[in-house]
């Protein structure tokens, strides 16, 4: 199901546990790490796609987890050709995403990657919040900057404030987050 502009619709889901970290997995056989997403089906709508691709990725159900929040609009991203299958060149660009904040109210152990026949993750793990986007495919480090800061006005506590963002231990582009999380708040 792809649009008219080229971009296919998507969820994101940013996780957090009770200290605010993100939930984080690493795509299976690869050295990348990145939030749980992936596609709206036909009739589905993007909480019920929520739910399910949270299911199958992450082994969690909606009892296990309250939406704390979701973006107001699409955020997109394209995808580069050479990562394009080859029977939708032509007509897709990338995806357009909706991406929930959830917060964990079950427990660690409920995390199973291994619930779907077909797991997405081998591996997974909780980062701060504000982590170097370093490990996401460069393609979509925008789009997980934008949803983060975009659902960072919804964090029960300023992420700012905490000790291990102090001025002296920001790398450059974690102050640039920062900054335009600021602004966006003003």
């Amino acid at each position: 199901m792809i649009d008219r502009n080229g971009y296919r619709p998507n969820v994101g889901i940013i996780l957090l546990n009770l200290k605010n970290e993100v939930f984080w997995g690493k795509r299976i056989r690869q050295n990348s790490w990145q939030f749980p997403q992936g596609g709206i089906k036909s009739g589905e709508s993007p909480e019920q796609a929520m739910y399910r691709e949270l299911t199958e990725e992450v082994g969690l159900g909606p009892n296990h987890v309250e939406i704390v929040g979701r973006t107001r609009d699409w955020l997109r991203y394209e995808v580069p050709d050479r990562w394009i299958r080859r029977e939708w060149r032509g007509n897709y660009k990338g995806q357009k995403q909706i991406w929930y904040l959830l917060r964990l109210i079950g427990r660690d152990s409920d995390v199973s990657l291994r619930r779907s026949a077909h797991p997405e993750f081998d591996a997974w793990r909780w980062n701060q919040y504000w982590v170097e986007l370093d490990s996401v495919v460069e393609f979509k480090r925008k789009v997980y900057k934008q949803a983060l800061t975009e659902l960072s006005r919804l964090l029960k506590t300023d992420p700012c404030q905490s000790a291990a963002y102090g001025k002296n231990n920001l790398t450059k582009d974690t102050r640039e987050i920062l900054i335009d999380q600021l602004e966006v708040n003003e």
